[in-house]
Parts: C-alpha cells; structure tokens; sequence
C-alpha cells in the first residue's frame, strides 16, 4: 500500500498534476472508496468486461467491416486486437498501481494533467455515453426481430423508432436504458450478477452459431482473401476497433472490486484474448458460409447464415434473442463506467457535485445513475443514430493515446508506485500502442477529424469557464 501524501504542489510546468498517491487516498482505493462497496470478483469483473465489449459491433457491425476488408477482415480483427492488447498492458499497469474509479480520466490527471485528464473525461462521454443511446436504438431493432420471429408481429413502428425513422418515439430503447439504470442503482452486487448471466449466455450463443456455420463452411468463399487490398484491412480494422470498445471499463470498477491490483490486470488480458478468438472465429464462420458479400449485404447476417445452414427460422429467432441480450448488457456495463467516471470527475470538481454522491443504502451514485439515464434516453428516444461509429471509435482511440502516454510519464515521475503488473518491453510497448491507435484514428477519414476537433473545442471551452475556476486542486493550492 502506497503511503498517503499531502496534496501535490505545482508542477513546474505551471500544470495541475494531482499525486498519484494521493489520488489513491482520495478513493480509498486501498479501503473503501467514498461508501463504495468491494463485491466483485475476478469471474465477475471478466463477464462484466466482456458484458461491456460484445454486442452490436459483432451482431450488428460486422457486415459493414467485411464489406471494407472482405475475407480479410480477420486481420482487420487481429489489427484492432493488436492495437487493443497494446493499450490493455498500459491499462493493466495503471490500473493495478492506481486503482480508482475514474479509469483513463484518473490516469491522465495523475500524468499528464488537469487539462488532458478533462477532454480524456470529455471524449469519453463519446466512448460511454453517446454509444449507450446507439446501442439502446440497436436493442430496439432487436426486440422487434426477436416478436418477428416468436410471434410474428412487431411493435407499432409509431413506438419502436425516432422520427428519423420514420416513428414518434422509441419506447424500447428507453426501456432498456432505464431497466439498466434501475439495476445499477440498487447495488453492484445486483448489476454485476446481471452482467456475468448475460456474458455468458450471449457467449454461448456466438459458440453456437460458430458451430452451425462451420457445418456449411467452403473454402471457396475465402477467395481472393485481399479482396479489398490492405488499405481494405486498414478501413476494416477502424471500424472492427468499434467491436472492442468498452474493456478499459473493466478499469472503472478499481474501488468495487475485491483484490484490485491483481485481478484488474487479469481480467484486462483474459477478456481481450477471449474476445478476439471468439470474433475471428465468428467472422470466420459467416464468411466461409455465405461469403463475403452475401454477409456485407446483410446487417443480421449471424441470423441469416443460422437460418440457412439450418432451413429453418428458429435460429435465427435464437440469434436474435443473443442480440437482444447482448446489447442490454452493454448498455448494462457501458452506463456504469458513464456514472464511475462523472463521479470522479465531480470528486475534483470539474464538474457539479451531484455526480458523486453516493447512497448510504445502496453504496452506489443513485443520483448519478439516473441523470446519465435520462439524458442518454432522449436521444435513444427520438433520434436514429446511425452513427457516430467512427465518431466514438476516434474519442475512443484519443483517450487510449493519453493512457499509453501516462504508463510512461508515470514510470518517469513516480517510480515508487508499482502495481501488480508491469507493462512488457518497456517503452516500447506503450510507444506501438500509441503508433497503433493513431494509425486507426488515421484509418477513420478527415470527416470524423473535423468532427473530433469541433468536439474536443467545445470540451476545452467547457473547461476554461466551468472546471478550471472550481478545481478542488487548484482551491487546495490556493489554501496553501
């Protein structure tokens, strides 16, 4: 256990740079954090992290990454992973030397400073909170496939989708946003138990459709494997990265978890490997048994190719329920690393106070919970959200940047704060992992660039006339 410190002075750079050792007192990442309870386990944290990684990228997104890469977007998979295995050893060392709520944001103010760690904070209300009102609209979808297939009726599409499509409101997605939130607020005992069933029910299933698919499987449908060419692996892997997003949640629990600094690095690396095998076997399976443009052509191609290979529709019934399943435990995880983070950002007072506040009854940010909850419900609401998929892969990317960058300021700055795993191949590993995501950043077209800067102006604007006047860093160095 690291030894408390007082408050850390002025960096000589004149930035805002919180002690680590502090940060971790804060918490009481050592102890009990701000009436945060330790329920989770290692098994719990590795659903939870798969909870929050697989679901629409690889039920809904796969059509459009093999409809850049063809056959080959099983390295577009492997890049992304390679590019993902990278940043989780930086995220892995972090979060057993600091392990705090506040994931990338906590990294970056203890690192790189006040500023960074707000627009880290800033873009990862991209990678959490935006895709939560993408992968409710996702559910919805879903639901109505799955009464399709059972029934053979949907819900009213007046009820089952936004204006954009053509409906008033998208009663379903705010169900499923606010079924999500009512878990969370009750306990993490609760919400996590939820997450670890549904982890490895939709585990089961994508098994399941791997072993029908490859019953059809033809060798033939892998030809000319570099249809697209390598550019086409580069594109593919931007938007397969889509598909990995959320493991660096599994960060956002350090204050809940039992045991932190060793089963956060564990979790980190048993999720990502899991992950990875269990897509390029998947994208292997669709492709080798419809081939590559039938299933580019076809968002619910894992529904498709399971009713074929089978002649029936049950299966694709099946895979639909997988779906449906798969992204309410998305939305499940992805909200609760929304609220951990706002309520770390609030315990510095970056942002309004509420958002850390915590139930004496329930041990979890009830008030928090519910906020993220409506305004993230209004846009599930009443918008299509196509989406923002490149838009939130690049804040997703940014942050993961500022992550790689922290491993080594930290080893620089604060050589006495060691966790239980020590990123391999230092500085050479977080220097590829840098190199990686900006190389997927590049891959996301100027489009998404221009957006990402108009994004990051206004959260720089957000800082310099809200969160810089109220920093309880810069009143602590005011005190002294």
């Amino acid at each position: 256990m690291s030894p408390l410190r007082p408050p850390s002075p002025p960096h000589p750079s004149g930035r805002r740079i919180k002690n680590p050792h502090q940060l971790i007192a804060e918490s009481g990442a050592d102890l009990e954090g701000h009436g945060l309870k330790r329920t989770m386990g290692l098994f719990q944290l590795v659903c939870f992290g798969v909870g929050a990684v697989v679901g629409t990228g690889i039920f809904v997104g796969l059509s459009d990454s093999v409809a850049e890469a063809g056959p080959a977007v099983v390295l577009s998979f492997v890049l992304a992973a390679i590019t993902c295995i990278f940043t989780a050893f930086s995220f892995a060392e972090l979060g057993s030397a600091i392990p705090v709520s506040g994931s990338s944001y906590s990294f970056a103010y203890a690192t790189l400073g006040e500023r960074v760690a707000f627009l880290v904070g800033w873009c990862l209300l991209l990678e959490y909170g935006v895709s939560v009102s993408a992968v409710a609209v996702g559910w919805s979808q879903y639901v109505n496939e799955l009464l399709d297939s059972l029934f053979g009726a949907q819900l009213p599409a007046a009820l089952s989708a936004g204006p954009g499509d053509g409906g008033v409101i998208n009663l379903p997605a705010v169900l499923v946003v606010m079924m999500a939130a009512t878990l969370l607020a009750r306990g993490v005992r609760e919400s996590a138990g939820a997450t670890a069933a549904m982890a490895v029910l939709k585990i089961t299933i994508l098994v399941l459709f791997c072993v029908i698919a490859f019953t059809a499987f033809e060798h033939g449908n892998l030809t000319p494997f570099f249809a697209q060419g390598a550019g086409g692996v580069t594109a593919g892997a931007s938007l397969a990265f889509f598909s990995y997003i959320g493991f660096d949640a599994i960060t956002t629990a350090g204050e809940e978890v039992r045991n932190p600094r060793r089963n956060i690095p564990i979790a980190i690396m048993v999720c990502i490997g899991l992950v990875t095998l269990l897509y390029c076997a998947v994208a292997l399976a669709a492709i080798g048994a419809l081939g590559p443009k039938a299933v580019a052509d076809r968002p619910a191609a894992l529904s498709i190719v399971v009713d074929q290979v089978t002649d029936s529709t049950v299966g694709g019934g099946i895979i639909a329920f997988g779906a449906v399943v798969a992204i309410a435990s998305v939305v499940l995880a992805v909200m609760y690393g929304q609220t951990r983070i706002l309520m770390s950002m609030s315990r510095d007072g970056l942002i309004p106070r509420i958002f850390e506040r915590v139930s004496p009854r329930t041990s979890t940010p009830v008030a928090n919970t519910w906020i993220v909850a409506v305004v993230f419900a209004v846009p599930a609401a009443f918008s299509s959200l196509d989406v923002v998929v490149n838009l939130t892969t690049i804040g997703a990317l940014a942050t993961m940047v500022a992550v790689n960058l922290a491993v080594i300021v930290l080893r620089r700055r604060n050589p006495e704060v060691k966790g239980s795993f020590r990123v391999p191949l230092y500085p050479l590993s977080p220097l590829l992992g840098v190199a990686f995501c900006l190389y997927l950043m590049y891959g996301t077209g100027w489009a998404t660039w221009v957006q990402f800067a108009v994004f990051l102006g206004v959260g720089s604007a957000v800082y310099a006339f809200y969160g810089r006047s109220r920093s309880r860093l810069a009143g602590a160095g005011a005190a002294r």
